[in-house]
């Protein structure tokens, strides 16, 4: 599965690629520092003015950006993570307004895909998703204020797009005991009352989607929760199951190692009681975990 936060496809529960014919093991796909504007969603804006603090990632104009790509490849990145626009758990900016320019974000997409890296764009507003899709990112993360026009662009270039969606069910019933800053909670409303339809119309047009929670943004271990989600906006289970499966493997480059059970993959497999193709939220409680063919959890064992 796939499950992407503020730092990069963070969560990535794959498996490296095998070297030297050792037995593939735990890895993640991690970004390092998410590239984004000085002020935005990727800058640290809580602390005083008088520190002159700019997160690690901050880089502002075409030669900055350039210098940044490569920067935190030299430092083991996997992808490249930017921000596209403004964010929920960010103060000081708008999650409707876009951030890096076009023109920014087409030299960070060719920087990076010259160097063999994805682009991942996290991007709620519909502005922010259309530009960083016709910039050529392989992801949109989040996208719940696109519109029309977006959803055309996303599909019309073939950009992923990895929804989150069950943060907004969870920030719901959650919401009295979080005790998040005000600024916080309206923006999560605003995203909340808007995310899931605007979702809803992303799949119906076709859009392709890939498994995602944006976790910790709730509790690791409800990850499993998202796929009830897609199908109460119209998903089949088996269109859900593949999100995490072999959409999320194409997403990633690893179709050859992963997304599938056949000669030649990574042995990753789960069971669970009952068939989630009849109830989904079978899913929710797994009973069996096998990692690169080692079996790492047995419930039926007991």
């Amino acid at each position: 599965m796939r499950n992407v936060g503020a730092g990069g496809y963070s969560d990535v529960a794959l498996r490296d690629s095998i070297n030297a014919g050792d037995v593939p093991g735990p890895r993640m796909l991690v970004s390092g520092p998410p590239l984004g504007i000085t002020g935005g969603h990727c800058d640290e804006n809580l602390l005083p003015s008088e520190f002159h603090y700019s997160a690690e990632g901050v880089a502002d104009g075409i030669a900055a950006v350039q210098h940044k790509v490569r920067e935190v490849i030299k430092y083991g990145a996997d992808l490249i993570k930017i921000c596209a626009t403004g964010g929920v758990l960010s103060k000081g900016d708008d999650p409707n307004a876009s951030q890096y320019t076009l023109e920014e974000m087409k030299t960070i997409v060719a920087e990076a895909h010259r160097l063999g890296r994805k682009v991942a764009a996290h991007a709620h507003g519909a502005q922010g998703v259309q530009l960083a899709s016709e910039a050529g990112v392989d992801s949109i993360e989040h996208g719940h204020l696109m519109d029309d026009a977006s959803i055309a662009t996303v599909k019309k270039n073939g950009t992923h797009v990895v929804p989150t969606l069950y943060l907004m069910d969870w920030h719901r019933e959650n919401a009295a005991t979080r005790k998040m800053p005000d600024f916080m909670v309206k923006k999560m409303e605003m995203v909340s009352a808007q995310g899931q339809k605007n979702l809803k119309r992303a799949f119906e047009a076709g859009v392709k989607i890939a498994f995602g929670t944006d976790a910790a943004v709730y509790p690791h271990g409800l990850n499993a929760h998202e796929f009830a989600v897609y199908v109460r906006l119209g998903m089949t289970p088996l269109q859900a199951i593949r999100t995490a499966t072999t959409n999320a493997a194409d997403l990633l480059g690893w179709s050859d190692k992963v997304g599938g059970i056949e000669p030649g993959k990574w042995a990753d497999i789960i069971a669970v009681d009952g068939d989630p193709l009849a109830d989904v939220t079978t899913l929710q409680q797994v009973k069996f975990v096998m990692k690169g063919g080692e079996v790492v959890k047995n419930d039926y064992a007991r």
